[in-house]
Parts: C-alpha cells; sequence; structure tokens
C-alpha cells in the first residue's frame, strides 16, 4: 500500500501542477491579489506529496520490496544499508524522482520566501516553476514509473551495478542535483522578469542569492563527481571529458558567469540583456545535460538510460522551455532599458571580461561535445572528440582568466585604474615567481607545470590583497585589525575565499606533470618503485564480502627504509550482476597520493598493478571545498538575504468600539 501511496502522491502533485501554471499567473496578469496568493501554499504542498513519494520508494529499497521492478533491478537483499539508500537514485526512474523532489524543493524554499518580494513577480516565477515540475512529473508517469509492479516477485533482486556501490555516489547525486536542477529558480525567476518586465537592479538581488546556491552545490558536485572516478574507475584520472562531464560543466560555467553578471546589475544596474540570457542558458545547459544522459544518444559510464522514446520525450522538454523562454527573450529585448554606464576600465568592464572567457568557455565545451553527434546524425561518420581538443582551446581561455581575476578585484566600480591595481599586485606576482622557482629547482619539468603552479599561488595570493589591504588600512596594531577584519562584509571574505579556492585547484592540476605512474607484474615479495617511494607486495587475500567475493592485495609504502603507509587495493566479482570491478588503494601522504589498482590477475597467481605517485592531487578536492566554503560566507551576508525591502503589510482597519449598553 505504500508503494500505491507515492504513485498516487506523483499523480497529486501534477494535479496541483495544472492548477499552479495557471491561477497564479493569471492574478499576477489582472492584479488578482487572490489567485497570486495560492501560489507560496500549493509549493509548499506539491514538495510534501513528491516527498512522500521519494520517501515511500526509499522505503520499497530499505525493505527489499521485490514486487517493485525498480527495486528488482536495481537492489539486493544482502546489500548494504546506504547502498540500498543510494539504489533510490542509482537508476533512470529513481533520479528522475530525485530530479522533481529538488525541483519541487527550490519552489518550496521561494514559497517561504515570498512575502519579501513583489507578489506578481513571486506569483509567476512559482507558477513558471510549476509549468517545468509538471513537465517532468508527466515525464516520470508516463515513461518513467519507479513504482510499477511485478505480478510474479522473484526471490531475489539483481543488485546495483556494481560501480555504483561506493559511498561517493550515496552523496554525489543529490548535491549535484541541487546545482544542476536548483538554476531552474534562476529560469523561473528570469522568464517572470520577462513576462511582467520587472529587470532592474532589485530583480539581481533577488535571484543572486539562489545562483549562488544553485553554483555552490554543483561546484561540490562536480567536485565529488571527479573523485568518485579518480578512484572507482580505476582509469587513475579525474576529469576525461566525457560527453556526461561535460554535460554538467557547463551549467557551472554559465552559472559563474551569471553570478558576476547578477553582482554587475546589483550593483550598477548594467548588463541587464547579459544576466537574464545567463539566467536562460544555465537551466537549458542542464536540460541538454538532461538530454544527453537519458536519451541514449551517447554511450557513457555515466549515462542513466538508453530509451530513445523517453529521449523524445525529453527533447520535447528541452524544446519547449528554451524555445519558449528565447522567444519570450526576443520579443522583450527591445524593451529593455540601458542600464548604468562604466568605462573599459573598471571592476565592472573585468566582470564583463570575465563572462566573455567564461561563455567562450563552455561553448568551445558544448560544440567539442555536439559536434561528434551531429555529424554521427547527418552523415553517419563516428569521430572522436576528446582531451587533447578541449585541452587545447579550454586552457588556453582560462589562463588570461586567471590572470585577471586578482586585477578586477582591486578595480574600482565606473572607472578604475590598472596601473595602480598591477602595482598593488606586486607582493602576489614576486610570490609566484619565488614558487616558480622554488617548484622548478625540487620538481623540474614539465616546464607548463611550474609556470601554472606560479599562477596558482599569483591567484591565491591576490585573492585576499584588497581584503587584506582594508584590515591595515587603520595600521598594524593587532585589535585594529582585528576589528576592521571582522567589520568587513561577508560577501568581500566569500569572493576572496572562492577565488583562493580556484587558485589551490589550479596548483593541483598544475601538479599532475610531477607524477609518476608504473604498469608491472606482481608477486608476492615483489618491490616497485614509485617516485619517492618503494611499494611492496606483501601477500594476496581472498575475502567474502556481502554480496561479492573480493581478491585484495596487501601493500607497503615505504620511505627510506620507514613503513608511511599501507594499502589494500583489491578486485570485486559480483555474482548477481556477473560484473568485476577494481577498488584502488588510496594513501594519502602530506598533499599527495599514492593511488593503486588492479586491473587483472593472472592464471600464475601474479597481479598486474598500475601504481600511481600524484603529488598535490588532493589540492584538486580541497580546493572546490574552499569555493564551496567561500560560497557560503557570501551567502550568509546577510546584505544579500535581506538587503530588500519586505513588502509593506495591509494597515489594519481601526474599528470605533460598541457603544455601552
Amino acid at each position: 500500500m505504500i508503494v500505491e501511496t507515492g504513485h498516487y502522491a506523483l499523480v497529486l502533485a501534477f494535479a496541483l501542477c495544472l492548477v499552479q501554471m495557471v491561477v497564479p499567473l493569471w492574478g499576477s496578469l489582472t492584479g488578482d491579489r487572490t489567485l497570486m496568493a495560492v501560489a507560496a501554499p500549493v509549493s509548499l504542498m506539491q514538495f510534501a506529496l513528491v516527498a512522500l513519494s521519494f520517501a515511500a520508494l526509499t522505503y520499497a529499497y530499505l525493505v527489499s520490496d521485490f514486487s517493485v521492478l525498480n527495486v528488482i533491478e536495481n537492489s539486493h537483499s544482502q546489500k548494504p544499508l546506504i547502498y540500498k539508500i543510494s539504489g533510490v537514485w542509482g537508476n533512470h526512474e529513481g533520479s528522475m524522482l530525485l530530479w522533481v523532489l529538488t525541483l519541487s524543493l527550490f519552489g518550496a524554499l521561494v514559497a517561504l520566501r515570498a512575502k519579501r518580494m513583489p507578489e506578481d513577480l513571486a506569483a509567476t516565477a512559482l507558477s513558471i516553476q510549476s509549468w517545468v515540475l509538471g513537465a517532468f512529473l508527466l515525464f516520470i508517469l508516463l515513461t518513467s514509473n519507479p513504482f510499477a509492479r511485478v505480478g510474479a516477485p522473484p526471490m531475489e533482486g539483481r543488485d546495483l551495478n556494481p560501480l555504483l556501490q561506493d559511498p561517493g555516489l550515496a552523496i554525489h547525486p543529490p548535491l549535484l542535483y541541487l546545482g544542476y536542477v536548483g538554476l531552474s529558480i534562476t529560469f523561473s525567476f528570469a522568464a517572470a522578469a520577462l513576462i511582467h518586465g520587472r529587470i532592474d537592479a532589485q530583480w539581481a538581488r533577488w535571484v543572486r542569492p539562489w545562483t549562488l546556491i544553485a553554483w555552490m552545490f554543483l561546484t561540490i558536485g562536480i567536485s565529488m563527481g571527479s573523485y568518485w572516478a579518480y578512484y572507482t574507475l580505476g582509469w587513475g584520472g579525474f576529469w576525461f571529458w566525457d560527453p556526461v562531464e561535460n554535460a554538467s560543466l557547463m551549467p557551472w560555467l554559465a552559472a559563474t558567469a551569471l553570478l558576476h553578471s547578477a553582482l554587475v546589475m546589483e550593483k550598477r544596474d548594467a548588463l541587464k540583456i547579459w544576466t537574464i540570457l545567463l539566467a536562460i542558458l544555465a537551466f537549458s545547459l542542464s536540460l541538454l545535460g538532461a538530454f544527453l544522459v537519458r536519451s541514449g544518444v551517447l554511450t557513457s559510464v555515466h549515462s542513466f538510460a538508453n530509451d530513445p522514446d523517453r529521449g523524445v520525450f525529453i527533447l520535447a522538454i528541452l524544446v519547449f522551455f528554451i524555445g519558449g523562454s528565447l522567444s519570450l527573450f526576443a520579443f522583450r529585448v527591445q524593451s529593455l532599458k540601458q542600464g548604468g554606464i562604466f568605462a573599459p576600465i573598471s571592476r565592472e568592464g573585468a566582470l564583463v571580461f570575465n563572462n566573455l572567457l567564461l561563455t567562450t568557455s563552455c561553448a568551445t565545451v558544448l560544440v567539442g561535445t555536439l559536434y561528434p553527434l551531429a555529424l554521427e546524425a547527418a552523415t553517419g561518420a563516428k569521430i572522436s572528440v576528446g582531451p587533447p581538443f578541449f585541452n587545447l582551446t579550454f586552457v588556453p581561455l582560462f589562463v588570461p582568466l586567471f590572470l585577471a581575476i586578482p586585477i578586477g578585484q582591486l578595480l574600482a566600480w565606473k572607472r578604475g585604474d590598472i596601473l595602480g591595481a598591477v602595482q598593488r599586485l606586486t607582493f602576489a606576482v614576486g610570490m609566484a615567481v619565488v614558487a616558480g622557482l622554488i617548484l622548478a629547482f625540487a620538481r623540474g619539468e614539465p616546464v607548463l607545470s611550474v609556470l601554472f603552479a606560479g599562477l596558482a599561488v599569483y591567484v591565491i595570493v591576490g585573492a585576499f590583497i584588497e581584503t587584506w589591504g582594508r584590515v591595515i588600512a587603520g595600521g598594524y596594531s593587532p585589535v585594529l585589525m582585528w576589528r576592521r577584519a571582522i567589520g568587513l562584509p561577508l560577501s568581500q571574505w566569500g569572493s576572496a575565499i572562492a577565488h583562493a579556492g580556484a587558485g589551490v585547484t589550479l596548483f593541483g592540476l598544475a601538479a599532475t606533470g610531477w607524477g609518476v605512474e608504473r604498469i608491472v607484474g606482481m608477486k608476492p615479495g615483489d618491490n616497485v618503485n614509485l617516485g619517492p617511494y618503494i611499494v611492496t607486495l606483501e601477500d594476496v587475500e581472498r575475502r567474502k564480502g556481502p554480496n561479492y567475493v573480493e581478491t585484495a592485495a596487501h601493500m607497503t609504502i615505504r620511505e627510506g627504509g620507514v613503513v608511511v603507509g599501507k594499502l589494500d587495493p583489491s578486485r570485486k566479482f559480483y555474482a548477481h550482476r556477473s560484473m568485476t570491478t577494481t577498488d584502488a588503494g588510496l594513501r594519502t601522504i602530506e598533499l599527495g597520493q599514492v593511488h593503486i589498482v588492479i586491473p587483472e590477475q593472472n592464471s600464475d597467481g601474479s597481479l598486474d598493478v598500475r601504481l600511481y605517485w600524484k603529488p598535490y592531487v588532493t589540492l584538486i578536492w580541497i580546493g572546490s571545498i574552499i569555493m564551496f566554503l567561500g560560497g557560503g560566507f557570501s551567502l550568509a551576508d546577510r546584505r544579500l538575504r535581506v538587503g530588500y525591502a519586505r513588502r509593506p503589510r495591509e494597515p489594519k482597519v481601526q474599528t470605533a468600539p460598541a457603544p455601552a449598553e
């Protein structure tokens, strides 16, 4: 009965979407406050119903209800609890349910804040959000029902794809969806602004926190996904320019540009057209990613489904919302008034330069991802666009971007002094040169790694130059400096921290050039030199897990004869899936990692082993965490959250007291 309750909850949520699509929107167009007031409570009810549906599917997984087809195909009674939970979204149907749960969540959050916005804008935005939610609910109900029953339930399920039985996959998709799908609310606000012609600095202030939330979770979600690929897939890398990886990178690039564009619009009432267009494109790229992942047009380890019929449905959703929003944009663009004027050399100009590089990078990734698909559809020819193309086109665009980040922070609004900004960066440049010389002496080639590491140090130090200047403006008294530091806006700290995080990630990427890779056959007692370490295979053990059989290699890492770590890389065989996976052995030493994978076991008992030494590799993910925290500091700034006035309440009517009898 619980399963049926989950299904019915989806149907009721779709019915509420039909109401919300029309009633609040009509109320906002006619000025009927009663109709507009429907938007907030209905959004909260939609979230409650979708959450109930998601809880029902989770319950079916927890109790191993094998009368549900989705549970049969993606679960097993002996599977660990964490993977029973992550199995809910480790498939197409469940992941789509997580998608609509996230859509309804953002609608509910906006509904809770609706009293701080103009009634017509909030009602229209929530109505647009319901159009998006309703489209995907209809998609689930017609093509991807997660609650479908089977007539004769089997005794056991087929188990979850072993590649997905990993703690990272219990965290990565929800985080990614909070960013990926969270951009829907900025899309809804953009469409609402176009409908009402309310495109001004105040609108940018309303939208920027929601964009920042989506950007934060998209950043950490992409980072978690790259770390999962790094230690789970056994390829020894964290980014492969896979089409599905690109599908999440493109919205991130657009959202990053949108954040900076909205800042200019908020501060200077400029870049209105550009900001609205980016809000539309960011979510449009998220929809494109959903189409690529679920349509079957590409094959990837990250793909959820290969059903062309479902792909056509999602394509129709994509065309409707992208086409409709761009048509509305084209209709309204002539009525948008020019905003504030600024000189090319100014903070606004630096942010425009930043946006041009980000959007060009996004376009480059888009072309590289879609061109092979378009060529195959048009001519039947199959080509592969891989890392060489993306590295040669993407990297040259990001180098000037990193060079410009500290300079832009030091320029004044409206009109800046670029020579003065460069002079203030002397210390950052000096630190970069010193770091580069030290690394060149200690690490040597490749030269590009030294140059990019120096650039990273320049970005990290330069990110705090403006903040440091404000802290010491009144002298070097520790008490005064502390007061100035805590008195600075949190958004300024957040901006500096986020930019420094980007520099930390760049340093980790640069350091990949100093890595060492060995591929050898090993037997117990064999030693392998790996950079500064010696790795010894001590023993090979065969052991049984809850739903797999495992061959584990016990290895010891020594430096100068001293043991610095032990690893147990393994190969796991899942009988129910007839599938073998590898579990990498990872040992973090300082900021680097020893990474060992066993791709094959030979008939003579020896192991084919891949060994990697990756100095400073952890900085790639530490940098993304720092960026996330920087976004959190900015979001915590009270000016960003409540800097707009509350809508005035209706005056209370004073009634005269009744005369005494």
